[in-house]
Protein backbone atom coordinates (compact mmCIF):
# COMPACT_ATOMS: atom_id res chain seq x y z
CA UNK A 1 0.00 0.00 0.00
CA UNK A 2 3.04 1.95 0.58
CA UNK A 3 3.98 2.00 -2.78
CA UNK A 4 0.53 3.14 -4.20
CA UNK A 5 0.64 6.33 -2.15
CA UNK A 6 4.40 6.98 -3.18
CA UNK A 7 3.01 6.55 -7.14
CA UNK A 8 -0.11 8.75 -6.80
CA UNK A 9 2.32 11.07 -5.23
CA UNK A 10 4.77 11.13 -7.78
CA UNK A 11 1.73 11.53 -10.62
CA UNK A 12 0.87 14.05 -8.68
CA UNK A 13 3.69 15.97 -8.74
CA UNK A 14 4.03 15.53 -12.66
CA UNK A 15 0.97 16.86 -13.26
CA UNK A 16 1.03 20.08 -10.82
CA UNK A 17 4.83 20.42 -12.40
CA UNK A 18 3.28 19.97 -15.99
CA UNK A 19 0.42 22.30 -16.19
CA UNK A 20 3.09 25.21 -15.58
CA UNK A 21 3.31 27.69 -18.32
CA UNK A 22 5.26 30.85 -17.71
CA UNK A 23 3.56 34.04 -18.75
CA UNK A 24 4.32 35.30 -21.93
CA UNK A 25 2.81 38.64 -23.88
CA UNK A 26 5.13 39.24 -25.98
CA UNK A 27 3.18 41.51 -28.11
CA UNK A 28 4.13 44.47 -24.73
CA UNK A 29 7.55 44.00 -25.55
CA UNK A 30 8.07 44.54 -29.47
CA UNK A 31 8.60 47.99 -29.20
CA UNK A 32 10.15 50.28 -26.54
CA UNK A 33 13.26 51.62 -24.80
CA UNK A 34 14.89 48.48 -22.51
CA UNK A 35 17.57 48.27 -19.90
CA UNK A 36 19.51 45.43 -20.07
CA UNK A 37 22.83 44.13 -17.71
CA UNK A 38 25.91 42.54 -19.26
CA UNK A 39 29.15 41.40 -18.18
CA UNK A 40 32.46 42.77 -19.79
CA UNK A 41 35.82 41.45 -18.62
CA UNK A 42 33.95 40.21 -15.31
CA UNK A 43 32.85 43.51 -14.40
CA UNK A 44 28.57 43.97 -14.71
CA UNK A 45 27.43 47.02 -16.59
CA UNK A 46 24.15 48.56 -17.92
CA UNK A 47 23.29 49.19 -21.74
CA UNK A 48 20.08 50.31 -22.95
CA UNK A 49 17.87 49.59 -26.16
CA UNK A 50 15.23 51.02 -28.13
CA UNK A 51 13.16 48.72 -30.38
CA UNK A 52 10.77 49.52 -33.47
CA UNK A 53 8.95 47.30 -35.54
CA UNK A 54 12.14 46.74 -37.72
CA UNK A 55 14.93 48.21 -36.15
CA UNK A 56 16.96 47.60 -32.64
CA UNK A 57 19.33 49.95 -31.67
CA UNK A 58 21.69 49.62 -28.73
CA UNK A 59 23.80 51.63 -26.14
CA UNK A 60 26.35 49.98 -24.31
CA UNK A 61 30.29 50.75 -23.18
CA UNK A 62 29.53 54.27 -24.77
CA UNK A 63 29.12 52.63 -28.44
CA UNK A 64 25.90 52.52 -30.48
CA UNK A 65 25.09 49.55 -32.88
CA UNK A 66 22.27 49.60 -34.95
CA UNK A 67 20.63 46.10 -36.46
CA UNK A 68 17.79 45.53 -38.21
CA UNK A 69 14.92 42.79 -36.74
CA UNK A 70 12.54 40.71 -38.55
CA UNK A 71 9.88 39.23 -36.66
CA UNK A 72 8.68 35.22 -37.06
CA UNK A 73 5.88 35.59 -34.51
CA UNK A 74 5.24 37.61 -31.62
CA UNK A 75 7.86 36.11 -29.40
CA UNK A 76 10.80 35.54 -31.95
CA UNK A 77 12.61 37.24 -34.35
CA UNK A 78 15.79 37.82 -36.10
CA UNK A 79 18.28 40.63 -35.72
CA UNK A 80 21.24 41.32 -38.03
CA UNK A 81 23.52 44.50 -37.51
CA UNK A 82 23.18 47.13 -39.86
CA UNK A 83 27.42 47.79 -40.79
CA UNK A 84 28.79 44.86 -39.15
CA UNK A 85 32.98 45.07 -38.33
CA UNK A 86 33.64 41.47 -39.47
CA UNK A 87 32.78 38.15 -40.34
CA UNK A 88 31.79 37.21 -36.77
CA UNK A 89 28.91 40.44 -37.13
CA UNK A 90 27.69 39.46 -40.09
CA UNK A 91 25.72 36.59 -38.85
CA UNK A 92 22.41 36.98 -37.81
CA UNK A 93 20.94 36.57 -34.39
CA UNK A 94 17.76 34.47 -33.42
CA UNK A 95 16.06 35.88 -30.21
CA UNK A 96 13.21 34.56 -28.62
CA UNK A 97 10.94 36.30 -25.41
CA UNK A 98 10.98 32.82 -23.07
CA UNK A 99 8.55 34.68 -20.53
CA UNK A 100 7.34 38.02 -19.21
CA UNK A 101 6.29 39.74 -15.96
CA UNK A 102 4.96 43.51 -15.77
CA UNK A 103 7.85 45.53 -16.78
CA UNK A 104 10.57 42.66 -18.26
CA UNK A 105 10.94 39.91 -20.21
CA UNK A 106 13.71 37.08 -20.54
CA UNK A 107 15.04 35.87 -23.29
CA UNK A 108 17.20 33.38 -25.25
CA UNK A 109 19.19 34.06 -28.00
CA UNK A 110 21.46 31.78 -30.64
CA UNK A 111 23.27 32.19 -33.87
CA UNK A 112 20.42 31.82 -36.57
CA UNK A 113 22.05 29.61 -38.83
CA UNK A 114 24.72 27.45 -36.69
CA UNK A 115 28.24 26.70 -37.42
CA UNK A 116 27.89 23.08 -38.50
CA UNK A 117 31.54 22.63 -36.69
CA UNK A 118 30.80 24.77 -33.58
CA UNK A 119 28.81 23.45 -30.60
CA UNK A 120 25.66 25.02 -30.35
CA UNK A 121 25.17 28.40 -27.83
CA UNK A 122 22.44 29.23 -26.42
CA UNK A 123 22.58 32.64 -23.91
CA UNK A 124 20.03 33.94 -21.82
CA UNK A 125 19.18 37.73 -20.80
CA UNK A 126 16.42 39.96 -18.99
CA UNK A 127 15.17 43.16 -20.71
CA UNK A 128 13.30 45.30 -18.29
CA UNK A 129 11.01 48.08 -20.37
CA UNK A 130 11.11 51.55 -19.43
CA UNK A 131 8.56 53.04 -21.74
Amino acid sequence: MMTMRKLLAFFSFLVVTNCYKAERKCEDFKTGTFEFTYTLDGVEKKGKFIRTNDLNIDYYDNKIDSASIRWINDCEFIQKKINPKNKSEEKAIHMKIVSTTANSYTFEYQLAVQDEFKKKRVEKGTARKLD
